[in-house]
């Protein structure tokens, strides 16, 4: 006989859940009834969704891929993995020397666009104001050793080895034309436009969310949807929009009424203002939040007198204690500290659960929030007192 159900244990089962007139949909119902006044915050993999509650009208901040200049930062930020991927292909015996020629000329275009006038009057980051002039050096200085390591390479490929790319690019730079001067490293580089894009997009973040007033510890907060690669961004810990939100609530947001909802539905970034995908999706959003956040509260109901979950929180390992190997992302004391920076670039590629581009994202939230958010006040580290050299390796 094949197997078949019981059709009046199944009716049991769906008694309490899996339809919509379940005793779980009816809590899940009631609760929503309470909390229909309550500011509810989405985020997804590009925008912030603010709805105030009470059928008022929401609002949304875009956050990423339609920023200015995070292209543009991201572009050299990338340049490091480039170079890595690059001696990965000759070592496995792929085809790189293609590769490598069509990355030696966008480095070279890239370099004869950079100047001072784009960064002030082009791409005109408000959070970059009064660093222009640091961040064209940047630019040009690692173009400058970027194309050196390619044309290096390309006349001798024995060169292309991961040896040469952490001692003459990643953790020294290549010499800037004598025999002892080093130059900066682009481990440097890596940290101070990660840095850059995170200041940016968070600057926007606190301030947008600064200008209403959201009753914090009543807030209700959705994480949508996908967070860069499909496995990053699925924890407290990984999600650099996690990071943003408990900053701007500057901590007064209570961590157990975030969730992290990776198969929620998302709404696409609004064209032209219109919000009608926005407002669609709210009472589905609402409903998640309390469906979740009710069956979450028949915990204590039930089993009282047992320990109870506490979330983890954002406790980070510290490197000063001598640690060799970490499973979360390192403490950061200051705006000098390196080591747990570039041990950071190391945990976004090697754990997938990472965003790779939120290496440093906290850090410039918790600079923001102790700085009433004026980015002239804080400290980028890799870039501010760091002097690169300009004018280099021209053909």
């Amino acid at each position: 006989m094949s197997p078949r159900e019981s059709a009046e244990l199944v009716d049991l089962f769906t008694t309490y859940t899996a339809r919509p007139d379940s005793i779980g949909s009816h809590l899940a119902e009631a609760a929503a009834a309470h909390t229909q006044d309550d500011p509810l915050i989405v985020a997804t993999g590009t925008d912030l969704a603010l709805y105030p509650g009470a059928g008022r009208e929401p609002q949304v901040e875009g956050f990423r891929m339609n920023t200015l200049g995070f292209k543009e930062l991201a572009g050299i930020s990338h340049l490091g993995p480039a170079l890595a991927a690059l001696v990965q292909l000759r070592a496995v015996g792929g085809s790189w020397r293609a590769d490598a020629e069509r990355l030696l000329t966008q480095v070279e275009t890239a370099r004869a666009a950079n100047s001072v006038p784009l960064w002030r009057d082009t791409i005109a980051v408000g959070a970059y104001r009064g660093r222009e002039q640091r961040i064209t050096d940047m630019i040009d200085y690692t173009c400058a050793v970027t194309a050196r390591y390619l044309r290096t390479a390309l006349a001798d490929e024995s060169y292309l080895t991961g040896e040469t790319l952490r001692a003459d690019y990643l953790t020294r730079g290549h010499p800037t034309g004598s025999d002892s001067a080093d130059g900066v490293p682009m481990n440097h580089m890596m940290i101070a436009t990660f840095f850059l894009a995170g200041m940016d997009i968070a600057h926007r973040v606190l301030a947008w969310f600064d200008s209403p007033r959201i009753d914090w510890p009543r807030a209700m907060v959705i994480i949508a949807g996908k967070q860069g690669r499909a496995t990053a961004g699925v924890t407290w810990r990984t999600s650099s929009v996690a990071a943003m939100v408990l900053g701007a609530s500057r901590q007064r947001l209570p961590l157990e009424r975030m969730f992290m909802a990776p198969h929620a539905p998302v709404f696409g970034t609004p064209v032209n203002g219109d919000l009608s995908e926005v407002k669609t999706l709210e009472p589905a959003f609402r409903a998640l939040w309390n469906n979740v956040r009710a069956t979450v509260e028949l915990g204590a109901l039930m089993f009282d007198g047992y320990p109870s979950f506490t979330p983890g929180g954002a406790e980070q390992p510290d490197l000063d204690t001598g640690l060799t190997e970490v499973a979360e992302m390192p403490k950061i004391h200051s705006a000098d500290d390196m080591l747990a920076m570039v041990t950071r670039l190391r945990v976004v590629l090697e754990d997938p659960r990472q965003l790779l581009s939120g290496c440093v994202v906290d850090f410039a939230v918790e600079q923001l929030a102790a700085n009433d958010n004026d980015p002239s006040r804080v400290t980028v580290p890799g870039l501010d007192g760091v002097d690169y050299p300009v004018g280099l390796f021209r053909t």
